[in-house]
């Protein structure tokens, strides 16, 4: 199993104003979390807008994401798929660019029952040696992995880690309990979480405040706590803005104000309104 631990940066993917990928701003992007700190980066998550991208779109920011990076931080590709061919086809891939794991959701939109997904996962562990994370946001998918489930998935020889997005932070405790590497997904709960002995956090927010992200997960590691929720007071607005509002969006907004350029998200998300923007920069400004 890879030795996957800390802040992983859900990447945003930028486009220029015709939509198109930026290749050059991702780069830059990429170069910045790295520095800030960042332990790893998932490419073509939910924050990279997978959802908006053509398959040809999306192998090319895969593999032009892994090869940008490779060797300077960890790499997760988000591999998810609704057909089992598919899921197989991207998770080979991804490993076939070194990925040190891929993280899948369960078949989404009218997908199978208990038993499609446990198949649906032996299925892509049967033809990968790469790690497995599994990708819990029943919210999206329709489906949720839970504890019981997650058990059984970790007898399969890849599944080694999950990333939780319940939102709740009962639920992780469960997922703690019974083994492997668990990984918070939601952003207003990434200091408790933390506190509570997660692995690391699959961060959307922290494109950003990579710097910040990366400073909370160490003093919570050097047991710190006084520290760190000290930092977390100034985080915190934020990331529950961000959770509570259209988050793709919010999130590059925030990101272009004050890391680099992202750009917006594709059509038909719409860029924040003036308003948003208003408390986006308020809480921004928090961090200062």
């Amino acid at each position: 199993m890879a030795d996957l631990s800390g802040i992983y940066i859900a990447t945003c993917t930028p486009f220029a104003a015709d939509e198109n990928f930026d290749e050059g701003a991702f780069k830059a992007h990429l170069d910045s979390l790295i520095e800030a700190g960042a332990d790893g980066i998932v490419f073509c998550g939910g924050t990279g807008e997978f959802a908006f991208l053509s398959n040809e779109e999306r192998r090319h920011i895969i593999e032009v994401g892994t090869r940008h990076v490779q060797g300077r931080a960890g790499i997760i590709v988000n591999t998810s798929a609704i057909r089992e061919s598919d899921g197989i086809n991207w998770a080979r891939h991804a490993q076939d660019l070194g990925a040190d794991a891929v993280m899948v959701l369960p078949p989404y939109f009218e997908g199978p029952g208990e038993s499609g997904v446990m198949r649906f996962y032996e299925a892509i562990n049967n033809a990968i040696e790469t790690e497995i994370m599994l990708y819990n946001i029943p919210v999206h998918s329709g489906f949720d992995i839970d504890a019981q489930l997650y058990r059984r998935l970790l007898e399969l020889d890849n599944v080694g880690s999950i990333k939780d997005s319940t939102g709740d932070l009962v639920r992780q405790l469960e997922l703690l309990e019974v083994g492997g590497k668990v990984f918070n997904g939601c952003d207003p709960l990434a200091f408790y979480a933390m506190s509570a002995g997660v692995t690391g956090c699959i961060w959307g927010g922290a494109n950003a405040m990579a710097a910040e992200c990366a400073r909370l997960w160490s003093l919570v590691q050097a047991g710190d706590l006084h520290e760190a929720r000290a930092l977390w007071k100034k985080m915190e607005p934020l990331n529950l803005y961000f959770w509570l509002n259209e988050y793709n969006s919010s999130v590059k907004r925030a990101t272009n104000l004050r890391s680099t350029s992202v750009g917006e998200c594709r059509m038909p998300v719409l860029p924040p309104t003036d308003e948003a923007v208003d408390e986006i920069r308020q809480r921004l400004a928090l961090l200062d």
